[in-house]
């Protein structure tokens, strides 16, 4: 027993060494990363890196088929190596040779796509049209699937989770929401039917995300317009030179502090505060974070060959604007650089990293303005025009605009690889955009509409007069809707009314179906074209030709620091007895409302009449006498000599306590009766009510707020009536202040 017993602890104490109990270093197993795996395909016709993991300084070798190359570890077990670029063919065996040997069994060589965006491409084959049918048929083993898990990161990851698998009735379906990508899949499959080469799609997609979050930090670089946010991205990360200073900074207050904690303590004092670490130098640290789906799905695929990447995202982003346009440039040439292509000609024409990607379908996004998700579809139009190599397949025709996940997934994939089989694989004969807009010419009362890709005609997609086409007339209104009539490659536009169209908008509603197709049958996108019409209320209010200006203040202009005031004749206005203030604003609709009001001078100083700021001492609360009011807003009490006009102007914050007892004013709402508070320089309001109808005239509140600022003529339907905490600056594209007074 005692003689076993010792044997066991020999026994014990070695195996222990062997596995470096006792500083002794095991040899490490040669790995590769999981994107380098059976099943897989790799990308013919392009050099073919291989990489992984093993003991430092050792010799790897690899080999496919029959054609070997070698690298060595470097200090970290780290090695790489290219193989030489090769036609489509398969199956192969990939064998890494070094302290042990890997082999991926059943390797094709074909073509590859990352195939990434938010939920309508991770949206698996299972949760869309025709599961049970589709997923039946999917039986292609010339498919291969790649399943990139969710994950995100702080730091950019050197491998992922994911399994290549053979295209099966079962792998299809398998994990994610649905099984794999829908779109994917269709756009795989067409590919791989109309090429006859083996397919690998690679699904890397993660539902409700930004783009932000997908783009690597060399993206962020390539954009002057996201600066902002590439130093946001510099600053986290603790590689680059703005961290490490800023970090140093840090270290040296600790420093400070410890030494002076250390005082304090040894004499009995209050130890100081200690400082806060800089959240500016934490990395991301939430799956919206910009790089950090990048970090964790992304970045461990690079440098697999790729021929390119499509893309289905955007409803997450589409408040943006026009932005979308700059963080889609962000997004392509970051991929484009980590995958390291540099052929600007085989970029340009689609041949090297091409991007694909999809216009975000019509949907009831519950935006009181439902025009904006126009602007967002320019933004994606604008980003295709813009970046070269990139396709954008318009999908108006075939969503549901109570279904923010349109089930119809075949013809999204099918559309995709069009423009792949055109602009990729130069296959002829193959249509791949709908109507693109050309030009605009007016013809009388009349607009001319020209068109891109309309070799096989134009026609209306269900045989009926053509939809959601809008103008709008130089002198009047704002945009109406318009007869569309196809004349040969044209379309014709008028409306009754409209003498002297200027402008148009087509498809300009987030809940816009219309029916313009090409020949080929596929749908034009959203667009706009000529110029809003700048008009003047001054000319609607005879009044006011016998004022003189004193403050002209284009609204779109104001932000920090002093009123920017276009005109400022305060020190020169002279003694007058009456003050009047003009209010424009005109949306994005071009309808322009104004509204003008005068009264009696309620103070002879011309610097406290224009916007209260502190710095003025401008703070009136009180009544005005002979109040006229002209305006064009529906609802609005118009006259002259009435009695119940009251202002409050002041730069202060603000409560609802009617304090002052403007007769109909409310205690519990921001209305025509609130309560200055401190502090003095604070949201500020400029606000002139008519009590006796219960009615904000006009409001400018928060003006140093710009896009958040708010701006109003008449009651504010929903929330307060005055406007207060509005927020709604932003949704004007002319916003125009003048203050004018009637000299004695």
């Amino acid at each position: 027993m005692r003689q076993s017993k010792w044997r066991w602890i020999v026994v014990a104490v070695a195996a222990i060494a062997l596995g470096g109990g006792f500083g002794l270093t095991a040899r490490a197993e040669v790995r590769l990363p999981k994107v380098l795996a059976s099943h897989m395909v790799l990308q013919r016709e392009q050099p073919l890196p291989v990489w992984g993991w093993g003991n430092p300084g050792e010799t790897v070798t690899v080999q496919l088929d029959k054609v070997t190359r070698t690298a060595k570890a470097n200090a970290r077990g780290e090695w790489k190596t290219v193989l030489p670029a090769r036609p489509a063919g398969g199956p192969f065996v990939l064998t890494v040779n070094g302290s042990s040997v890997v082999k991926c069994e059943d390797v094709m060589v074909g073509e590859v796509w990352l195939c990434s965006g938010q939920s309508n491409m991770e949206m698996g084959i299972g949760a869309c049209r025709d599961a049970a049918k589709e997923i039946a048929a999917a039986d292609y083993p010339g498919i291969r699937l790649l399943m990139v898990p969710n994950r995100w990161t702080p730091e950019p990851q050197a491998d992922m989770d994911g399994t290549w698998k053979v295209c099966s009735p079962k792998t299809v379906a398998e994990d994610g929401w649905g099984g794999f990508s829908a779109g994917a899949y269709y756009f795989g499959r067409e590919l791989h039917q109309r090429l006859g080469v083996a397919v690998g799609l690679i699904d890397a997609t993660w539902g409700g995300t930004c783009i932000q979050t997908w783009t690597p930090p060399e993206g962020f670089a390539a954009v002057p317009a996201l600066k902002g946010e590439y130093d946001v991205v510099q600053m986290g990360d603790p590689r680059t030179a703005a961290h490490k200073q800023r970090l140093g900074e840090t270290l040296n207050a600790y420093a400070q502090w410890l030494t002076a904690a250390r005082q304090a303590m040894d004499a009995g004092l209050l130890v100081p505060a200690v400082p806060a670490y800089p959240g500016e130098l934490l990395p991301p640290r939430d799956v919206q974070n910009a790089t950090a789906l990048y970090n964790g799905m992304i970045h461990p695929l690079c440098p697999f060959a790729l021929r390119g990447a499509i893309w289905y995202q955007g409803e997450s982003n589409s408040g943006d604007g026009m932005v979308y346009a700059e963080r889609t440039k962000a997004l392509v040439d970051g991929w484009r650089a980590v995958w390291n292509v540099r052929d600007a000609k085989a970029v340009a024409d689609g041949t090297a990293f091409p991007f694909y990607f999809v216009q975000i379908a019509p949907y009831n996004y519950g935006s009181p303005r439902p025009q904006f998700i126009g602007e967002f579809w320019e933004a994606q139009t604008a980003a295709q025009q813009a970046v070269p190599g990139t396709g954008m397949i318009v999908i108006n025709d075939i969503g549901n605009v109570s279904d923010i996940h349109p089930q119809n997934k075949q013809d999204v994939g099918q559309r995709l690889a069009r423009w792949a089989l055109a602009k990729t694989y130069g296959v002829a004969n193959v249509a791949y955009s709908g109507p693109v807009f050309k030009a605009m010419r007016v013809e009388g009362d009349k607009l001319r509409l020209s068109f891109a890709h309309t070799e096989r005609g134009l026609a209306s997609r269900d045989g009926k007069p053509l939809t959601w086409f809008e103008v709008i007339d130089a002198d009047e209104g704002g945009f109406v809707k318009a007869e569309a009539v196809i004349d040969g490659a044209t379309v014709l536009l008028s409306a009754p009314g409209v003498k002297h169209p200027v402008a148009m908008r087509f498809a300009w509603h987030m809940l816009a179906e219309p029916n313009l197709m090409n020949g080929d049958g596929l749908p034009a996108g959203a667009f706009r074209a000529g110029t809003l019409p700048q008009r003047d209320a001054m000319s609607y209010v005879p009044e006011a030709k016998g004022y003189k200006l004193v403050y002209d203040l284009d609204l779109n202009t104001v932000g920090g620091g002093a009123v920017p005031y276009a005109v400022d004749h305060h020190a020169t206005a002279g003694a007058f007895d009456r003050i009047a203030y003009l209010l424009e604003l005109q949306g994005n609709e071009g309808q322009m409302q104004y509204v003008y009001v005068s009264m009696d001078a309620f103070t002879a100083d011309a610097g406290k009449i224009g916007v209260p700021t502190a710095a003025s001492g401008a703070h009136f609360q009180q009544n005005v006498a002979n109040l006229n009011v002209f305006s064009n807003a529906p609802g609005i009490v118009t006259g002259t000599g009435l009695t119940g006009g009251n202002l409050e102007f002041w730069p202060n914050n603000y409560a609802q306590p009617n304090a002052a007892k403007v007769p109909n004013a409310s205690d519990q709402t921001f209305d025509f009766g609130d309560q200055a508070t401190e502090p003095v320089d604070g949201y500020g309001s400029m606000q002139v009510h008519n009590h006796d109808a219960k009615q904000t005239l006009l409001a400018v509140n928060q003006w140093r707020g710009g896009a958040n600022g708010d701006v109003g003529i008449g009651n504010q339907a929903t929330g307060n009536p005055d406007w207060t905490f509005a927020k709604n600056a932003g949704g004007y594209q002319l916003k125009r202040l003048r203050v004018l007074v009637h000299g004695k």
